[in-house]
């Protein structure tokens, strides 16, 4: 797969929601039709089924809800940021995600990691004690029934006997993998099976250093790390800072959660004017990340249109 020499821009859409608030299922498509417009490269939907008790937080399924955008639209990229994979079934999700490749013709990335919610792993009657095993096991499953014409292979509690999975995705090899997660367990996993990691939330020094371990990783397993891609989440508003700060960190410590195993921290949000956030988001293009995908402050169309208008432009000319 090739590797583009250039920071892309991504963006998230606002798939989940605090209660009692609704997510909408066309607003989200409308959204992402009007992302494509403003040039963004990709888009990203978080994945969860069951997210919350007391509040609640409701949430549009991704795979459905970025296959809708992907009918709608024509080049902007399909991503999940990122999909809980052991909670499914890795047959099922091959079908599904090659089907998600056709029909946005090539524009399907898969990011995936382990989860972390329990709570909803039980609900599914999976074992959460076991997710990392059964990632590695549906990474596998995934990659072959991609990749191989006929898979015979035993993972309990799938017996693959001439397994034969057509139309293949239309993306060759595969469609590219991105693992999420921060501990060493899971970078080994994104440098040895995957095509690269994907975080969230990482301020560019954090970024800077784990990326390196990753790239480590990758070469002690014989890999070129220049293949892989590296991709970083990150909040941002724009505004004046002294104006937009409170309301900004108030919504960073509501509505989003941070690993206390990780480096992920609401002080990796980008605020101020827009020479400021530019200024900040250089540290981060430094660190030679391949995409940064955009939260925008409360996903509002002032701040979408903003970062796509006055910050990217400019980030682009002094990458020239």
């Amino acid at each position: 797969m090739a590797k583009k020499t250039q920071t892309e821009f991504g963006i998230a859409m606002r798939n989940f929601t605090k209660y009692p608030e609704m997510p909408s299922a066309q607003g989200l498509i409308d959204y992402g039709v009007r992302m494509e417009e403003l040039g963004y490269e990709s888009l990203w939907a978080w994945d969860h089924l069951l997210l919350g008790v007391d509040p609640n937080f409701p949430i549009h399924e991704a795979l459905i809800i970025l296959t809708a955008v992907a009918a709608r639209t024509s080049k902007i990229k399909i991503g999940t940021g990122i999909l809980v994979m052991p909670m499914r079934n890795p047959v099922v999700l091959a079908k599904q995600l090659a089907t998600m490749d056709h029909v946005s013709n090539g524009r399907l990335i898969l990011g995936a990691a382990v989860g972390w919610y329990k709570r909803e792993f039980d609900s599914l009657g999976v074992d959460f004690t076991k997710r990392g095993k059964i990632m590695e096991q549906s990474l596998e499953i995934i990659d072959r029934l991609w990749t191989e014409d006929r898979v015979d292979g035993e993972y309990p509690p799938y017996n693959l006997r001439g397994a034969v999975l057509q139309p293949k995705p239309v993306q060759k090899p595969r469609p590219p993998i991105l693992i999420g997660g921060y501990v060493d367990a899971v970078l080994k996993r994104a440098a040895t099976r995957g095509d690269g990691w994907l975080t969230y939330y990482y301020t560019a020094d954090s970024f800077a250093k784990t990326w390196a371990k990753v790239r480590g990783f990758a070469e002690e397993a014989g890999r070129n790390p220049d293949e892989l891609i590296s991709t970083n989440q990150l909040p941002i508003c724009i505004g004046p800072r002294d104006k937009i700060e409170a309301s900004m960190t108030q919504w960073l410590q509501t509505e989003w959660d941070y690993a206390s195993w990780s480096e992920s921290t609401m002080h990796s949000a980008i605020m101020g004017s827009v020479e400021e956030c530019v200024e900040q988001l250089e540290a981060h293009i430094a660190t030679g990340v391949d995409r940064i995908i955009f939260v925008p402050y409360k996903y509002e169309g002032e701040q979408v249109s903003a970062v796509a208008k006055e910050i990217i432009p400019r980030l682009r000319k002094k990458m020239q």
